[in-house]
């Protein structure tokens, strides 16, 4: 979902230009609790004049759209190489994640990939992975790669973390996990250091005087060049045709002849991308809690600001409070906080925007919803320690105050894809009523988010829209929740249309929760589980309550 809180993609970047970026990664990470887990790798140096390379990369004959509308012909040692599988260590830091190696069944490899697919021959990095072998070897269909959004998000930290809630599918898949380019280990991207992203929390994003928005504005713009000085060789590679190219290279790597896969969130937009580049290698793929494909810059944020919004108000419905009364409550909370941020754990306090951020990291899934009561409630009482809980988990910090780096990356490939981009004066003059109109908790920072998330961006965006196409591919199992607060389910019919006739299939989740198969309703995970395993593609339109 776009971050803008972990939308189009998924969560907050961890300073104060960030989206609700589309990622089930909240709703997990929430559930898990720090299990996750992943590989080592490293990250990039810092390069001195990476801003003038990054930008000088991104010339037109090394565009990734030049690449995209080509296949290259990759060379043999990268199509033959041998992955080299070991036991895991500790993992790269990643949402919810703590520093703790994944069990014996769990292997580690690295698999070298071109950073620039213009030039396939020429330098490489490496991407990471992870493995759990099929249970059942006799009836192994093949490898099922994950991703489970972001983007940013470590699919090496985040699988065999969650990996229980796959296990039927492990019995004739072996299930693999990656960090895509710009992620964790490979090669991911980092802006800044720990102080400098908690003084960066600090500033206001939803500002409301002149020096607020000066302010506000001059840290984005400073963030794009922070990304550049420290992660300027990678910045311009990527995009997610990319990491889709780098999919397809996995897949005959791991020697399938079709492609597997299981996207959530943004994942759902990078399994869309891979369908349109591949079609004829598509094999069984699922894309849950879709990402809208026509949406674009400021319409993905629209699109959040709507879901967050229904996932608030059928909270408060929940409770037996009306959605009026709910939201008014929340707005004159924030106001509160605008004016006079609240004492909250560890002497620290809790201003409006980390008291939005909790909010909507409670409303990824039902099930957090107990854990907003008690916030809310503690808030208005003038203790903010477990809104403040609550954005730490979705702003990843721990209790050290030290951040990831997945909202780095989040940023870096969201802003290498899309064109869009908004001024102040734009938001002022033409978004920011709409926007407060359709949300008037989450609208107003989703539409200030537009004019900070990529100012003064070092690589010049992709494309307007993603494109999906995917004419003459393999059925496409598509799932849209109803209750889905970051990727609304509109955005799962788009994603059916757009993948074209006879490929995508709807299946409606009438739930709550920012992925369905997750949520473990029985319907879905058979329906899913029947798709993968015997490959029964159900009706398109079917629905599971």
């Amino acid at each position: 979902m776009r971050r803008r809180i972990s939308g189009r993609r998924g969560r907050p970047a961890g300073v104060p230009a960030r989206r609700i970026r589309i990622t089930a990664l909240s709703a997990v990470s929430l559930l898990l609790a720090g299990a996750l887990t992943a590989c080592d790798s490293g990250t990039e140096d810092p390069a001195p004049d990476a801003k003038a390379s990054a930008t000088a990369t991104a010339t037109p004959s090394g565009t990734a759209a030049a690449a995209a509308s080509a296949a290259p012909v990759l060379p043999a040692a990268l199509t033959g190489q041998r992955l080299d599988w070991k036991r895991c260590a500790a993992p790269v830091k990643a949402w919810g994640s703590a520093a703790k190696a994944p069990g014996s069944r769990w292997k580690c490899a690295t698999m070298k990939a071109p950073l620039d697919y213009a030039e396939p021959a020429g330098e490489s990095l490496g991407i990471a992975l992870i493995r759990s072998e099929a249970s059942e070897r006799s009836r192994r269909i093949g490898s099922l790669l994950f991703n489970f959004g972001g983007p940013g998000g470590s699919g090496v930290a985040t699988l065999p973390a969650s990996a229980g809630m796959f296990s039927t599918l492990r019995t004739r898949y072996d299930l693999v996990g990656f960090d895509p380019r710009g992620v964790a280990e490979s090669s991911g991207v980092v802006c800044r250091d720990d102080q400098q992203t908690e003084k960066a929390l600090r500033i206001d994003t939803t500002p409301d005087t002149p020096a607020e928005e000066k302010t506000y504005l001059e840290d984005a713009a400073a963030f794009g060049a922070d990304c550049a000085r420290r992660s300027g060789r990678v910045l311009p590679h990527i995009r997610t045709t990319s990491a889709a190219r780098d999919m397809d290279l996995m897949r005959q790597v791991l020697g399938d002849d079709k492609l597997n896969y299981f996207g959530f969130s943004y994942g759902t937009e990078l399994g869309g991308v891979y369908a349109h580049l591949f079609p004829a290698r598509v094999g069984r793929l699922t894309l849950d809690a879709v990402v809208d494909p026509s949406a674009d810059y400021a319409g993905h944020s629209r699109n959040q600001a709507l879901g967050f919004q229904r996932a608030l108000e059928n909270y408060f419905k929940s409770r037996g409070i009306s959605a009026k009364t709910g939201t008014a409550r929340v707005v004159k909370l924030l106001g509160r906080l605008d004016r006079k941020p609240v004492p909250a754990v560890g002497g620290r306090t809790l201003t409006q925007t980390l008291a939005l951020t909790g909010i909507f990291n409670s409303l990824y899934s039902e099930r957090s919803w107990p854990y907003l009561t008690d916030a809310l409630n503690a808030a208005e009482r003038g203790n903010g320690s477990g809104l403040l809980r609550l954005a730490d988990s979705y702003n990843d910090r721990d209790e050290k105050g030290r951040y990831g780096t997945a909202h780095h990356s989040q940023r870096a490939i969201s802003c290498a894809d899309t064109k869009g981009r908004v001024t102040a004066t734009e938001v002022r003059s033409r978004l920011l009523a709409d926007f407060r109109k359709v949300s008037p908790v989450f609208g107003p920072y989703l539409a200030w988010d537009l004019a900070g998330w990529c100012a003064d961006w070092p690589v010049a965006g992709e494309h307007e829209t993603a494109e999906v196409a995917a004419p003459g591919a393999a059925p496409i199992l598509v799932i849209g929740g109803k209750g889905d607060s970051a990727t609304p389910y509109e955005g799962s019919q788009r994603m059916v249309e757009e993948l074209g006739e006879g490929v995508g299939v709807q299946l409606t989740f009438e739930g709550e929760g920012h992925g369905a198969y997750t949520t473990g309703n029985r319907c879905i995970t058979r329906t899913v589980n029947d798709y993968f395993l015997h490959d029964k593609v159900p009706a398109s339109g079917k629905s599971c309550s």
